[in-house]
């Protein structure tokens, strides 16, 4: 199921303590949904169970980032970042992601389990930016390689801050008053 939805520039915000939670199989379909994100996406657990999680996708946000996540996953290691998602009206909301390899009792892969909460603006004003350039560079890039040029681009950021990698850069974002 792909919605058809014309984003608008509303904005949705999670409340302070609200977590949203959800778990994937392993090719990304929901397999649970917590109420928050049954309520701030607008969609029904009958909407979303069984769908591909990328149904709440805001055309914002660069394929590059998703490209890096799969990668990571599927690497067995945590994915963190933040992401502006969809909801059914065509508003939007952004959520800092925190999504993890979930194994069964035997160590085999079964899915993805992902807690999502309020990103802090100061994140978001480092971020808005930085994914406005990488969706203009995918624009620009009619190849398959668009999403790898894009996370070229964002792999840049990340060293010309300083930080070590990814990872301390996005939790350095989240903290109060980021980097």
């Amino acid at each position: 199921m792909k919605l058809n939805i014309t984003p608008n520039n509303t904005q949705k915000k999670l409340g302070e303590h609200d977590f949203i939670v959800s778990k994937t199989d392993k090719s990304g379909r929901v397999t649970y949904a917590n109420r928050i994100f049954m309520n701030i996406a607008g969609l029904s657990e009958k909407e979303l169970l069984g769908v591909q999680h990328n149904i709440i996708r805001h055309p914002d946000m660069p394929r590059g980032v998703f490209q890096f996540m799969w990668n990571t996953l599927k690497a067995g290691e945590e994915f963190i970042g933040f992401v502006k998602n969809l909801c059914a009206n065509g508003e939007y909301y952004w959520v800092f992601a925190n999504i993890t390899p979930d194994y069964d009792e035997n160590g085999k892969l079964q899915g993805y389990y992902s807690v999502r909460r309020q990103p802090p603006q100061s994140a978001l004003d480092v971020l808005i930016p930085v994914y406005k350039e990488m969706l203009a560079i995918e624009k620009s890039s009619f190849t398959r390689e668009a999403p790898e040029k894009s996370l070229a681009y964002l792999f840049d950021i990340v060293n010309q801050s300083g930080v070590k990698n990814y990872n301390r850069l996005i939790l350095d974002l989240y903290k109060p008053g980021g980097v």
